[in-house]
């Protein structure tokens, strides 16, 4: 086993959690992680979370991925966000040959960031050509190689299929010194994110330097982790930042009405009933969201560690429940800045980014209201 597995990822995580909170604001200004905090993301090796341990990665359980997220998330977003997405795209050393993810990997930084899918790659000889510009890149600042998920097509043009008629998907990887960067967020949360966007001109991609993403039968790594694929990974951590947000928040309110004395209030915020009967619900409102996000989590990763499958109906319950449990940290959010008060409006209180960091997350993919469509239509079509 690796030491970076399991919660000594955790542990470093709550460690520095103090320093990335005092980078918070410089963070949030200079819209992109500090130098000093990703030198001590890499130092304490959780950009490493989803390696393979073949590699020097942690190989981690999700449990213990989601946990590392919500603790950094607790004191920025931004920099929860950033490691989230590129631990997830690490998680491609999983279908690329070992000397091909060594050299992208184990070369500092070792940092992988990509975007959405979109646009296509041309074979030629012994590889690809691509000319293609792609957005949403978060940690895209910090990393060292870069990925786009593309359509394969001939020189004609015409799509190259799978077996089953549909078109081929790969994800193809180059250094980022061989793209332009384009600096295009300024967003109204996840400001430090930095997820900008990127594009290449017939660019030349080695056959080795693109996989079969998320394609069981093309894994070359042993273990679970690899066959849930990167989606379900990004749900949940993402859904595990949304609860580190929430839980800061909440706290901070928590805080702030132990000593507040409201406007024209004959008595301190803490002795109001109608403050601690919303203070108890909206906590319990959080735990359970937290705890049906694990469930669903652990029981996935029983099944999968018993069965080696990863199925429609683990898919359809990772799903549900990250969709449920950002939305949730949503609410969470909004009611406990709106129990602040005045007070929350002021960027020199923990409010005000915080609220606007919540409600960036739940415009994501894996917030889409969309996501109850497709699991509703899954359970009204029965077994």
């Amino acid at each position: 086993m690796s030491e970076l597995s399991g919660f000594g990822l955790v542990e470093r995580a709550r460690a520095i959690a103090p320093f990335v909170a005092r980078e918070a604001d410089a963070i949030e200004r200079s819209r992109r992680l500090t130098p000093a905090v990703v030198n001590a993301l890499i130092e304490n090796g959780l950009y490493r979370a989803l390696l393979p341990q073949s590699l020097g990665g942690a190989q981690a359980a999700p449990e213990a991925f989601m946990q590392m997220l919500e603790e950094i998330a607790k004191a920025d977003a931004s920099t929860a966000w950033c490691l989230g997405q590129c631990s997830v795209c690490a998680m491609i050393a999983a279908w690329l040959d070992h000397d091909t993810a060594q050299e992208i990997f184990n070369t500092p930084p070792g940092i992988l960031a990509w975007g959405a899918i979109a646009h296509e790659a041309r074979i030629v000889e012994d590889g690809y050509r691509v000319t293609a510009r792609w957005d949403f890149a978060s940690g895209s600042r910090q990393a060292s190689w870069l990925g786009a998920h593309v359509r394969i097509v001939g020189a004609d043009g015409a799509p190259r299929r799978n077996a089953d008629g549909s078109p081929e998907l790969r994800t193809i990887l180059f250094p980022v010194a061989r793209a332009t960067l384009h600096d295009v967020w300024q967003a109204i949360g996840l400001a430090g994110t930095g997820t900008d966007s990127y594009e290449v001109n017939d660019l030349f991609i080695p056959e080795r330097f693109t996989a079969f993403r998320d394609v069981p039968s093309a894994l070359r790594e042993p273990g679970p982790l690899y066959k849930i694929g990167t989606g379900a990974t990004f749900s949940l951590g993402f859904a595990a930042v949304s609860l580190g947000v929430a839980r800061a928040t909440l706290d901070a309110t928590i805080t702030l009405a132990r000593e507040k004395h409201q406007s024209l209030a004959a008595g301190a915020m803490r002795d109001n009933g109608a403050v601690q009967g919303l203070i108890g619900r909206t906590e319990g409102d959080l735990r359970a969201a937290r705890a049906y996000l694990y469930a669903a989590a652990n029981a996935m990763w029983r099944d999968l560690a018993a069965t080696g499958e990863f199925s429609a109906a683990h898919r359809t319950a990772v799903r549900l429940a990250a969709t449920w449990t950002i939305h949730q940290s949503a609410r969470v959010v909004d009611t406990a800045y709106h129990m602040a008060g005045a007070t929350a409006v002021f960027r020199s209180n923990p409010f005000e980014r915080r609220f606007r960091d919540m409600h960036a997350i739940a415009q994501q993919i894996q917030a889409r209201d969309a996501h109850y469509e497709d699991v509703g239509k899954t359970l009204l079509a029965g077994s």
